[in-house]
């Protein structure tokens, strides 16, 4: 290989190519490349500003979260329309259409961690399942009754130390994660079985019951807070995040850096408030046939605070800012001085505690657990939203927003087919086209951010 003059090097091209030396001649012709794709709000200095600054990614291949936004209207739409009775957006249906997607959403943040890697963790699917058949086992009253807190941090320590684990001989042995944690599925699901033949079950252990402990793992799905309740959680919430909105842009002005417009900032505070009041408001109305059934599930708080969790994490830390340098570009991470294997290593174990999150939620939905559990299908939807929602097969590009969305636009399609009456068949018909359409984006979006521009990506936006 060439030798490549001092202050000329240019940093390695996704999937480990050496891009060529940069010389006199190529500094010429790089003054005249397009601009580097970074998020307007850095740049922009007006709301003017901001909007072209996206109009010009948008047509460079970075299209963000639009195709999947655009994508959960038309499912909206079209289900709305076509339904029995227009019932698609009627409260009851809105409330179930999200608890019905919550373990989509938290599987699909879990396995955003290994996308973002370039890597990919098959296993989630049994493992989160055996963290929560861990939890229903330790809270039965007629063997353990442990108390429901002590269970859960069990059970997620469990998947942690699988992630830990399987992230291990992914990084240090460099195995193939796609092997690894192929065989982790197996595995799992075969620990999953054992677990479950303990104690007087016969395989099923339920969270039915009068136990206090018990009641709590099956509100983790069910369970909901008082309307007024809702109303508070809501303006603490939009209070927080537009508070420290204004204090990181206060904080980045007065060091004399940019920061985006105040305008912008206070039509993000808007939309933040908007789709607070929405959801309180669709929560609070009457749900149910015969009675009373109100107020905001807790399933949304859990799911939002595994979001706002991982997103500061991803977006405001150190090690997000690692994960992304990696999946990038690994060896030029390595010669950056980042330690690669533990940052790796960590993700996996993320990654596993997550689907520890989604395996509690999944067993609150059925009320228990059982042998039934369709692991291959869970990981499989789990892959599918995070790739729908917007994150990249190839890493380095990826946010725990895009396992939300994409969650929501698979519980979309499984709760509108419901509606229709259609065989499950169709379900998995429609997943896998709408699959194939977002792989397809992110491809035609890779090649266009890639042909005729210096710059690169920031921050996985």
């Amino acid at each position: 290989m060439a030798q490549r003059e001092p202050g000329h090097e240019v940093p390695d091209e996704p999937g480990g190519k050496s891009g060529p030396p940069v010389g006199p001649l190529d500094d010429l012709t790089a003054a005249e490349a397009p601009p580097p794709l970074v998020p307007p709000e850095i740049t922009a200095q007006s709301l003017g500003d901001y909007f072209r600054g996206q109009l010009t990614r948008v047509r460079g291949g970075e299209s963000g979260v639009l195709p999947v936004v655009l994508g959960l209207i038309a499912i909206v739409i079209v289900f709305q329309a076509i339904s029995p009775h227009h019932v698609f957006l009627s409260a009851g249906n809105i409330v179930n259409l999200f608890l019905q997607s919550a373990v989509f959403m938290v599987l699909a943040m879990a396995e955003i961690f290994a996308l973002l890697l370039g890597e990919i963790d098959l296993s989630i699917g049994y493992v989160g399942p055996v963290g929560a058949v861990i939890a229903v086992q330790l809270v039965q009253p007629s063997t353990t009754n442990w108390p429901w807190w002590a269970a859960i941090i069990v059970a997620l320590l469990a998947c942690a130390v699988i992630g830990a684990v399987q992230g291990g001989l992914v990084t240090w042995l460099r195995l193939p994660s796609f092997i690894v944690t192929l065989a982790g599925l197996l595995i799992f699901n075969g620990v999953l079985l054992i677990v479950l033949a303990f104690g007087p079950f016969s395989g099923y252990p339920s969270l039915s019951g009068r136990g206090t402990n018990l009641h709590v793992l099956y509100d983790l799905m069910w369970g909901h807070i008082s309307p007024l309740g809702g109303w508070i959680v809501a303006a603490v919430v939009v209070g927080a995040l537009s508070l420290s909105m204004f204090l990181r842009d206060t904080r980045r002005r007065l060091s004399g850096l940019v920061a985006p417009p105040v305008s912008l900032t206070l039509i993000k505070v808007a939309a933040m408030a908007a789709a607070g009041i929405a959801v309180v408001v669709v929560c609070n109305l009457n749900r149910a046939a015969i009675g009373t059934l109100e107020g905001v599930p807790w399933a949304i708080f859990i799911v939002l605070a595994v979001l706002g969790a991982w997103t500061f994490l991803l977006q405001r830390t150190r090690y997000g800012r690692y994960v992304y340098a990696i999946g990038g570009n690994r060896e030029a991470a390595r010669r950056a001085g980042i330690n690669v294997n533990r940052v790796r290593t960590l993700a996996f174990v993320l990654c596993s505690f997550t689907a520890g999150i989604a395996g509690l939620l999944y067993a609150s939905y059925l009320g228990g657990m059982s042998n039934n559990v369709n692991g291959g299908q869970l990981v499989l939807y789990a892959v599918a939203a995070a790739v729908i929602g917007g994150t990249s097969l190839f890493g380095g590009r990826g946010k725990a927003s895009h396992g939300v969305l994409g969650g929501l636009v698979i519980g979309g399609i499984y709760n509108g087919m419901y509606l229709l009456g259609l065989a499950v068949q169709w379900e998995f018909i429609v997943t896998g086209l709408v699959l194939i359409g977002a792989v397809t984006v992110d491809a035609l979006s890779r090649r266009g951010s890639t042909t005729g521009t210096a710059g690169g990506r920031i921050g996985g936006a």
